[in-house]
Parts: C-alpha cells; structure tokens; sequence
C-alpha cells in the first residue's frame, strides 16, 4: 500500500503580523513576505508516496456523500499525480468568521480559496506562496490555458501569487426579464439597453401589473460603480480610475456625472414604486422577480436565473461595456499555503482540476451515480443536493454540457472574455499601507449611505454631497493625493 503523508504547513505567527500592523509601512510588509516565500521549500515526495492537499473552500457547506465522493476521485488522484484531497466547504454565512480564523491564527491549510476583497491582503501578510516560476515550470499546461492578461491581472509586485478561475473573468452586466411579462406588455426588450429606456418600459409594467416589477436588494444597483471605474485595489468604492481613462486620474466615482445619471433615473423608479419599498433593507434570497439586473453571460438566463427564479422563459439582455481588470479576475482565485510541504503537489491538483474533464467534473456535480451520470458526453444531472460551488474550482470551460442544454453556454463567456475592454489600470494594485485607518475611516461612511444610495431610496446627488462631506472629514483627501501619486509613478 502507498504511505500517505499529510502535508506540513507553515503558521504565519501572530507575533509576525502585528509587527506588519505596528510598522505600517508596505516595504516591511514586503521584506516579511519574501522571507517567508524563500523559507518556503518544495520537499520531494518519496517515490510511491501520496500526500495529502488540504484545501478551503466556500459553498453550501460540506455535502452528505462526500465520503462517496472521496472514495471516487482519490483513487484517480493517486494514479495521476500523487495526491489525496481533503475538502473543507465552509457555508457562506460563516465565510468571514472563518476565513478571519485560518489566516489571522496560522491554522493549517495547503489551498485556499480568495478573491477581490481578501487577496491583496493576504499576499501582504505573507499567507500565500509565489508561484510564478513553479507555473511555468510545473505547470506550463495551467500557465498556457490562462490568458496572459489574467495572469496580469492576478500579479502582485509582478508575481503571482493565486491561479485564477478561468471563467467568466471579464465583466458583463445584463438586464433579466420574465419574457412572458415583457410580451404581455409588448416590451421590445432588445432594445432596452440603458436606464432611460428601462424606466419607460417597467413603468408600463408597473401601471398594468399594480407591483414593483423591479426587485432590487440593498446591494441596489451597487455595480454602476465598478460598471464604469476601476478601483485600482483600494477597497474603497468612492475611489477609482474610469476603464477608458489614459490620463488615469482618480476620483470619486459616485460624483462621475454618467453614474449620477443613471441614479437620477434609480431614484425615480423607485419613489414612483417601481423598485421595491424595502430594498434597503432587502436581501439576495432567490425569490420570483419580474425584472432584475446581474453580472454574467445572456446564456445564463435559461440555465441558470430562469431556473433560480421559477421563470420558464427568461431572457438576458447586455447593456454597457464588458471590461477585464483586476477586481473581476480575481473574484475567483486560489492560493497555495507560503508554508505549503509540496507546494508542486497542490499546483498539481489545480492543474488537473483545470485541464482534465474528468476531474473538472466530479468537483463541479458531485458524485458520480449520485448526483449526477454521463449519457454519452453530456451530463445528466440528477439532484441539485451537491455543496460545493463551482465558481471557486476552476475553469468552466471543461464543465460537462448538460443533457438539455440546447447549446454551449461557455462558447459565449469565452467570447465575451477574449471582446473584453482591457482597464488601463489592469496590473496596477494600490499601496494603501499608508493610509489604512483613512480607508478604514471612509469605508464606514459609504457603508452607512451606501444602501439608500443604490436602491434609489434618496435623492442621489444630495446624498452624495453629504457623503462627500463626511469622507472627507475621513481623510478621503489624503487617499486621493496617495493614490494619484501611486498612479502617477506607475505610468
């Protein structure tokens, strides 16, 4: 029998991370964090041995037969590889607690899932390994798939530190209809690409149905913001440079006359009852919606929100641009442990899971049997009862086809990723080492107003005013000279 070996990890020392947080400045972070990448050493299995990958992901939490599904995909990891998997899916409403946890505690892991709002810091702490050189070397066949702006995307200082999910990576949003509705009410939806001709046409619906044919949640219209600007890593949503702008200047992007147009027109809706009453306080729960706005593709409509809406027909129509930048490359990303054993090992399972179908497929359904049978190359899906979220794995351009599915869904996400308006600030992250407590200062500000501001629950330009105030009072200044001098210096 194969020994099987679990894999040592490296702790990120409490002790090591509040000198990051008393030094405050970038350049030790970075001095910590290299030390910490070159102590990281490749131990060499032995022969016939299997090492065990632990890594952390977020979904529906851990599934019933996931022992099942173990039993399945080990055996083939062994034979390709070298490697068992051990899975921990953490459910979403215990994400951030959790996730607090394993990084900030040291705890052991090999991979990890992160994204947008978690991985500039987490590189900065020294949590994740640089694995620039490994892909190419280990992994040429991972390293071609991806393109090269995504790896672009993902660098930090110039090297990567995460594998992207090559997936729908590029920003897309869509308007969503009930068809059904839509033809009752004779709307010529393909043409309903903008705000303005938005309002005409719901408040038809509004005027024949009696109820707000608009769901919003509090997250409201939220996606305006990184619709038009990039946030160049900062984390704050009043703080960006617009896609398209060559003299890269930063600003606030809620004070961007284009998006205080289109929040006009949100305010309007919504006193007139055509956004729902309580979508400052509304979550994101699944629920029938007449109308509703989402980051995707148009084939999603028919297998993914008709569905997750009891809409028999939904239709999916693109308004604005579709851009590439670092935020949307990096909502999905996985990490390798900095004190990962075998850190070729867990570069190896992310390849598998992003080159080999089969693979790619036990992770995305489940198990085989159970949830989910091959009918020649297609995929009969059996249950919806699998736990794991599929956006977190890998790329969906090897996911089986479903049975039903009447075309190739992932041949569109392809072409409107290889379309996708490139941000003049693709690669370029802040520094905001400097200005932390502003930051911290001014997120509070714009997550008090930010729910009423969205959702259209207040008159957009006087709200904004206030903010502006109030941000200000923050530091917000001091984060606009910081970040336009950053900016300034990587032209």
């Amino acid at each position: 029998m194969k020994k099987k070996k679990i894999l040592g990890l490296f702790t990120v020392s409490v002790l090591g991370i509040s000198m990051l947080a008393g030094c405050g400045g970038n350049s030790a972070a970075m001095s910590n964090k290299e030390t910490k990448v070159t102590e990281a050493k490749e131990e060499t299995a032995a022969d016939g041995e299997v090492v065990t990958v632990k890594w952390i992901q977020v979904g529906n939490g851990m599934p019933e037969n996931y022992d099942s599904w173990l039993q399945q995909l080990n055996p083939y990891l062994e034979e390709k590889i070298g490697v068992n998997v051990e899975m921990e899916i953490v459910p979403w409403g215990d994400w951030d607690k959790r996730r607090s946890v394993i990084v900030n505690s040291g705890e052991k892991f090999d991979i990890l899932f992160t994204d947008m709002n978690r991985y500039n810091s987490e590189v900065n702490t020294g949590a994740f390994l640089d694995i620039t050189d490994l892909l190419k070397e280990k992994t040429p066949d991972l390293y071609q798939m991806v393109p090269e702006d995504y790896w672009k995307a993902t660098s930090i200082g110039g090297k990567v530190y995460a594998v992207p999910t090559y997936k729908d990576s590029s920003s897309s949003q869509y308007f969503i209809w009930d068809k059904a509705i839509a033809d009752k009410y004779k709307i010529d939806f393909e043409h309903v690409t903008d705000y303005e001709k938005l309002y005409e046409a719901l408040k038809v619906v509004k005027t024949g149905e009696g109820s707000a044919p608009y769901y919003m949640s509090k997250n409201g219209a939220e996606f305006l913001a990184t619709n038009f600007f990039d946030q160049i890593g900062a984390g704050l949503v009043p703080l960006g440079v617009k896609y398209n702008d060559e003299t890269r200047t930063v600003v606030n992007p809620l004070e961007d006359e284009e998006v205080l147009k289109e929040l006009d027109i949100i305010h309007k809706m919504y006193i007139e009852g055509i956004i729902n009453g309580d979508a400052p306080n509304a979550d994101d729960a699944n629920k029938y919606r007449t109308f509703f706005t989402a980051q995707g593709w148009s084939g999603a409509a028919k297998n993914i929100w008709g569905p997750q809406n009891g809409i028999d027909d939904c239709v999916a129509v693109k308004f604005g641009e579709t851009v590439v930048s670092n935020t949307t490359v990096r909502g999905s990303l996985n990490g390798i442990s900095a004190g990962c054993e075998h850190p070729e090992k867990a570069l190896q399972l992310l390849n598998l899971v992003n080159t080999d179908p089969k693979v790619r497929n036990w992770f995305f359904y489940g198990v085989e049997g159970e949830n989910f049978v091959y009918e020649g190359e297609k995929i009969n899906k059996l249950n919806s009862n699998w736990g794991m979220a599929g956006y977190t794995q890998g790329t969906f351009f090897n996911v089986g086809q479903l049975v039903g599915d009447e075309f190739n869904q992932w041949d569109e996400v392809k072409e409107l990723n290889a379309n996708a308006a490139p941000s003049v600030m693709l690669g370029f992250d802040m520094d905001t080492s400097e200005v932390k407590t502003e930051i911290a200062n001014c997120t509070a500000v714009y997550e008090k107003y930010k729910a009423e501001l969205w959702t259209g629950a207040r008159d957009p330009r006087e709200l904004v005013k206030t903010m502006r105030e109030e941000l200000n009072k923050a530091g917000y200044e001091k984060i606009l000279a910081t970040a336009q001098a950053q900016v300034n210096a990587a032209k």
